[in-house]
């Protein structure tokens, strides 16, 4: 590069800085390292001191001074890297710290110390750009999330204060400072029709249909346990027709009229979150903020040993975007996990809001167990214990089972799988294996996309016997909240929200005696009570009424595919609880022996001899948690996660992150809806421009297409 070309600076009577540019192998050397790491020049990542020190190699202790603690590489002097000493004696890259103390913090990364005085980058001795310095990963340049937050405002020191005073405010007694809603006139009410038929209203919220096992019966036989399906699928969001339009700026659904939003994020920045896992934390989290829209509502709360409230719930304006990113980027890892103090915390902030939009939920990430309520991370660790993680309020009423969702995210390997699994299904939220880190944006992406289209709530399914001599026997409804009445003539199945073009598969057992006389049996009828979310009204929606053919002498029967599929996929679910059971119990040979049982009386069933694609991927999930149970260490460290997440996903009927499978044919697409998709293809989107990028993120999901019928 010729004569070095050197330049000094001096910074709040600071050690000298001296800038020399970089070698095209120092460069090139040190842009590997900054992929391998994730770096972003936006979001730095500061690694933080936990009981056994810096996770640094015995190496790299032994030369810390020669290495930049937030962003892990090499400082030599003298080679294009202008450094920093503070007065504790730390050193660090000058454009690491400035971007650490820009987003607030203002204490040693290495020691805790709290400076006196912070560096700051003045903006007349800026050193001219260096090519392999500018964007480590190479991501897009035009990137939704660093275009809003190069947008934010120059470090200023008044910002600064701004910054650090959120964080030592005290926080009031009563979070009831949430920002008033934006109150905007209801289009036009939409009425569901009654039956199957089609009505004059040309948007329908939700539709039944029913399925029973045979569509006739001998009139001399009787059935102690008659299955009859009952299918339900929400109004579809037509999200395909704004695909285009949703990679720009806008969020999504933003030219769509939905149901606003209310969401608080609990997120964990205990010690083992330092470096790569909060760099992509801070990441996904500004792509949720990016894609909230105005009516929506944030609140962030942030633990370790204790949890704070770091952003009130607040609407996603423009303002109120950069002020979230802001807050977000100034976590910094340290200390330990108190998950119970989170969701305190979150829980409180639902409770004491004082306006409250139409759809409410909580997202949960971890990527520890808890050290401060519950004791022992055994798998075996009794499910009371767990529930003490969860505040008493969240747990939801007796009588109708609707509830605050917790939708958990377990983070890396060493979460606790058990006590986040219990946490999203006692609160009816769903739990997400992130296995490879840098899946967790498309995490995100996909919960946050079924939360922006929700379409019916509280939705309520009952059932009735038709005929008087028939009696119901049981309803097969998953997680969710059924009952039985006591004279066996009704029950009811509590569903709660459904996302748009959601389904829903429940089946009910009907006792049916022999018909002495006529030639059809009336078997049930179907009625869900919902409340339209957009609307807000209560809406009735009747079935027609289930009946079968009862001739005098017995035919071939044949078996409905859609009810042997959900049988299927009800057994393959029982399976998967049998099969941890015996893991849990040290017993892996027996667990794997249980899923291939299962394996092979589905290869027996009729869906599986039409090469249904549910019975194809459930024979592939099966598979996969059989490979996850080679060992105990396999198990530990993936199976248990991986099976609790396929449960959730199974007893929800709601798509789930598992592991970084991108296998086409997995069940998170069965489950996925188009709107969950779109949300992925933009999440991808802006991470997958660069060769860089492309070898770092592997995406869990295929989205190319909507999804096909289940």
């Amino acid at each position: 590069m010729g004569s070095a070309w050197r330049r000094a600076k001096l910074a709040l009577g600071f050690n000298m800085c001296v800038y020399v540019p970089a070698t095209a192998e120092e460069e090139d050397s040190a842009e590997r390292l900054s992929d391998a790491a994730l770096l972003s020049p936006t979001m730095p990542m500061t690694p933080t001191p936990s009981s056994g020190g810096l996770r640094l190699s015995k190496s790299a202790s032994r030369s810390s001074k020669k290495t930049c603690a937030i962003c892990l590489t090499s400082m030599k002097r003298g080679h294009g890297q202008a450094i920093f000493t503070a007065e504790c004696s730390h050193s660090f890259h000058f454009h690491c710290i400035t971007s650490n103390v820009k987003h607030g913090s203002q204490i040693c990364p290495v020691c805790r110390a709290k400076w006196k005085e912070i560096p700051f980058e003045s903006p007349n001795l800026d050193p001219p750009p260096r090519r392999a310095r500018i964007n480590p990963v190479d991501w897009h340049q035009n990137n939704d999330l660093m275009t809003i937050i190069r947008r934010l405002p120059p470090p200023r020191l008044d910002s600064n204060r701004n910054i650090m005073a959120l964080h030592q405010a005290s926080e009031p007694g009563v979070f009831n400072d949430d920002e008033s809603l934006d109150h905007q006139p209801v289009p036009a009410e939409r009425n569901s029709s009654n039956g199957n038929a089609a009505d004059n209203n040309p948007v329908r919220t939700i539709e039944i249909k029913t399925y029973p096992e045979v569509s006739a019966a001998p009139r001399s036989k009787s059935y102690d346990n008659f299955t009859v399906l009952v299918h339900l699928k929400a109004a579809f969001a037509n999200t395909g027709q704004n695909l285009q339009r949703n990679m720009s700026n806008s969020p999504l659904n933003s030219h769509n009229p939905r149901a606003p939003v209310d969401l608080v994020t609990v997120l964990d920045i205990s010690g083992s979150m330092a470096g790569t896992k909060l760099a992509l934390l801070k990441r996904g989290m500004g792509f949720v903020i990016q894609n909230l829209g105005s009516s929506d509502r944030l609140s962030v709360i942030a633990f370790s040993s204790t949890a704070r409230r770091l952003f009130p719930l607040r609407r996603m304006t423009d303002a109120g975007r950069q002020q979230a990113l802001q807050a977000v980027n100034s976590l910094v890892a340290n200390g330990g996990t108190n998950i119970a103090e989170g969701l305190r915390k979150g829980a409180k902030v639902m409770e004491d809001r004082k306006e409250r939009n139409p759809v409410s939920s909580i997202i949960l990430l971890s990527d520890g167990q808890d050290t401060y309520t519950v004791n022992g991370s055994s798998g075996n660790q009794p499910q009371q214990s767990y529930q003490l993680l969860l505040p008493l309020s969240m747990h939801g009423s007796q009588n109708t089972g609707f509830q605050i969702p917790v939708h958990s995210f377990g983070f890396g390997t060493d979460h606790d799988a058990s006590s986040m699994h219990t946490i999203s299904e006692i609160s009816g939220g769903t739990f997400s294996f992130i296995e490879t880190e840098s899946v967790i944006q498309d995490a995100f992406a996909q919960c946050i996309g079924g939360l922006l289209s929700v379409v019916a709530q509280e939705l309520q399914v009952g059932v009735e016997c038709v005929d008087p001599s028939l009696r119901l026997g049981s309803l097969k409804a998953g997680s969710y909240p059924s009952h039985v009445m006591g004279d066996a003539r009704t029950g009811s199945i509590d569903v709660g929200d459904l996302y748009a073009d959601e389904e829903r598969d429940f089946l009910v057992s009907v006792k049916v005696p022999a018909e002495l006389s006529g030639d059809k049996t009336s078997l049930i009828k179907v009625r869900c009570v919902y409340k339209d979310a957009l609307t807000k009204e209560m809406a009735t929606l009747e079935s027609e009424e289930v009946r079968i053919e009862r001739p005098e002498t017995a035919g071939q029967e044949v078996v409905s595919i859609e009810v042997d599929r959900q049988r299927n996929r009800l057994q393959a679910a029982e399976a998967m609880v049998q099969a941890r059971a015996a893991a849990e119990q040290g017993d892996l040979a027996g667990a794997v022996s249980i899923l291939e049982s299962c394996r092979k009386a589905l290869s027996e069933t009729v869906s599986a001899k039409s090469h249904d694609r549910l019975c194809v991927a459930l024979d592939a999930e099966l598979k996969e948690m059989q490979e996850r149970m080679a060992s105990r260490h396999v198990y530990e460290a993936s199976g248990r996660a991986y099976i609790l997440s396929g449960l959730s996903s199974h007893s929800w009927q709601r798509a789930t992150a598992r592991g970084d499978s991108t296998d086409g044919s997995s069940l998170v697409q069965a489950y996925q809806t188009p709107s969950m998709a779109e949300m992925l293809t933009r999440s991808q989107a802006t991470l997958l421009g660069s060769p860089s990028a492309q070898r770092l993120i592997r995406p869990v999901w295929s989205c190319t297409s909507q999804p096909k019928p289940r």
